[in-house]
């Protein structure tokens, strides 16, 4: 996989010109979205993902701030294509299961 460093120590784009963090496959969108979904500190997305560095972790959110209306629209984008995807799947066997046994 070809990627390309920026000005950021340990942020690189991918070859679809993604951010991911230099090294790993993690792109800075989904830890800023872990940030977001779960309220975490740096210190606590560390302890969630001890393969990176604390240095790793500040890079990654400093190029968020410095790219946030972009990063955000692919954040919105991601949301939008996972809400497509649910509502094609449609319910599993399981719920369609438990959906008929709550009307009897």
């Amino acid at each position: 996989m070809t990627t390309t460093l920026t000005d950021y120590k340990y942020i690189a784009i991918d070859h679809r010109g993604v951010p991911i963090i230099a090294g790993f496959t993690l792109k800075v969108i989904d830890l800023v979205m872990a940030q977001i979904a779960y309220g975490w500190t740096p210190a606590e997305i560390h302890i969630n993902h001890r393969d990176l560095s604390m240095s790793q972790i500040h890079s990654a959110l400093a190029y968020y701030w410095e790219h946030r209306e972009e990063l955000d629209q692919a954040i919105q984008a991601d949301l939008e294509f996972a809400q497509k995807m649910r509502e094609k799947a449609g319910d599993s066997p399981f719920v369609t299961r438990l959906k008929a046994q709550a009307i009897k």
